[in-house]
């Protein structure tokens, strides 16, 4: 799993590259708590080249949504392959997350 991170005004475009699975979520939730710890409470997280997410990667993304949302912040959600999609699909959290086509999108969705 790779993350690398671009800013656009006060929002942080995360995208997450490989793998999410109990071998890479420990180190994806360091890197998300870092940049939460650090003031940066809006975050779209880029799907596009993730080919895999288990459900240690789906506890990351719950834990992380809730610390932000305590904060008045939020995470959306781009980008999302078909296969991601399902995976969110079936553990419900396509209703706890905002899923956009596109950062774009995403980034609207904070009025950015």
């Amino acid at each position: 799993m790779d993350l690398t991170e671009k800013k656009s005004g006060d929002v942080s475009v995360l995208n997450f590259t490989g793998r999410l699975d109990a071998y890479s979520a420990n180190e994806a939730e360091k890197k998300l708590d870092a940049l939460i710890e650090g003031g940066q409470i809006k975050l779209v997280i880029n799907f596009e080249k993730l080919e895999y997410i288990s459900s240690s990667g789906l506890r990351v993304f719950l834990a992380e949504l809730k610390k932000v949302r305590k904060l008045q912040g939020d995470i959306k959600l781009s980008c999302m392959k078909p296969q991601i999609k399902e995976v969110f699909d079936i553990a419900g959290f396509t209703q706890l997350f905002n899923i956009y086509d596109t950062d774009n999108a995403a980034l609207s969705g904070f009025g950015a």
